[in-house]
């Protein structure tokens, strides 16, 4: 079964019921009724199945969940993501037990860069500031200074003295867009990458935009097409007003109060689901209708009931690494737009 088909047995994408499920209304009230009778939260990120995404009592982006979850009052925590989401939620939570439906849900991004890779990188630029995409692991953030978002990355990196290097890591896309922004010379980046965003491409930018010359766009700052994206606007290929470099939080944001008719969304398609239903009126397509995180996916119904059944997959963080990398993201929740994410 390839990726698109098995988001394809979930999404139908007219709202309709995957047809080897009877009774979703049954599941729904059983997923509320194990999450009540164990005092859990349920959160779900973005690019979580649809599915999934309407039976959580949370959606959003990394940090924002994390932040509901440590915020929460509910013990457990079951966390509709990828692993290195569930531990930060972990490393807020200490005190809570925080569960993931498949802990082999991993990221592409996140396994670019070690805890030793980063050792080794930090002694080559001694006196350094580490700063750490949030999509990073436990390991990799406790040797960090500051953790970062897709939204706070330049306002993060602007709060580090001009004289000083920043090691920028891993998704060097992002590191691309931070250094356009604040025009920082010393900036050094990791070549890491997600593999969903890095597959939508610029072909696929100027396809899309060719082929709907009013619509809006939608880019996320990972994705492999964003700088094309900005040299489009300067050369007059897209409009500089339509086209919108954005977090999935921001694109949210931007969302409610759009009157596109159309708008081009480069990003991971699980996005859509929260677009469309924060707009009804404006038509959300994707850019590449094939970016989709096979490890997102790997959270499905059956999983995510297992999970609050039987209490697995429990996320464990050493308590020395928490404490290092809870630091870090602290600082970070400090500066700038705190609730935007990834």
């Amino acid at each position: 079964m390839t990726i698109i088909e098995s988001v394809n047995r979930y999404d139908t994408g007219d709202g309709a019921l995957p047809p080897d499920f009877a009774d979703w209304t049954s599941w729904q009230r059983e997923v509320h009724e194990l999450a009540r009778r164990k005092d859990a939260v349920v959160l779900a990120h973005n690019y979580q199945l649809p599915q999934i995404q309407d039976v959580a009592d949370h959606v959003g982006d990394s940090l924002a969940l994390s932040r509901l979850a440590a915020s929460a009052e509910a013990s457990m925590i079951v966390f509709a993501g990828v692993h290195f989401m569930a531990e930060t939620a972990k490393i807020l939570s200490p005190d809570k037990k925080v569960l993931i439906p498949d802990a082999r849900a991993g990221c592409s991004l996140a396994d670019t860069i070690t805890a030793d890779q980063l050792r080794a990188w930090k002694a080559e630029h001694p006196g350094a500031v580490v700063v750490a995409y949030v999509n990073t692991t436990a390991e990799v953030k406790a040797e960090s200074d500051i953790c970062c978002t897709s939204s706070n990355a330049v306002e993060v990196v602007e709060s580090v003295p001009a004289d000083q290097e920043v090691l920028f890591l891993p998704d060097m896309f992002l590191a691309a867009h931070v250094k356009r922004k604040t025009g920082r010379s010393n900036i050094h980046n990791w070549m890491g990458e997600c593999h969903v965003h890095a597959g939508i491409s610029p072909q696929d930018l100027e396809a899309a935009v060719h082929a709907d010359t009013d619509a809006e766009l939608y880019v996320h700052p990972e994705c492999g097409c964003s700088t094309s994206a900005l040299w489009m606007t300067t050369v007059g290929d897209i409009p500089a007003e339509r086209t919108h470099i954005l977090s999935t939080g921001a694109m949210l944001d931007e969302a409610r109060s759009s009157t596109a008719r159309k708008v081009l969304v480069a990003t991971e398609v699980g996005m859509l689901h929260q677009l469309r239903r924060a707009n009804p009126g404006t038509d959300f397509q994707p850019v590449n209708p094939q970016a989709s995180c096979r490890f997102m996916k790997m959270i499905t119904p059956e999983k995510l009931i297992n999970s609050l059944r039987n209490e697995t997959d429990e996320v464990r963080v050493a308590p020395d690494v928490a404490d290092r990398a809870r630091q870090a993201v602290e600082r970070m929740v400090a500066i700038g737009r705190p609730g935007g994410g990834e």
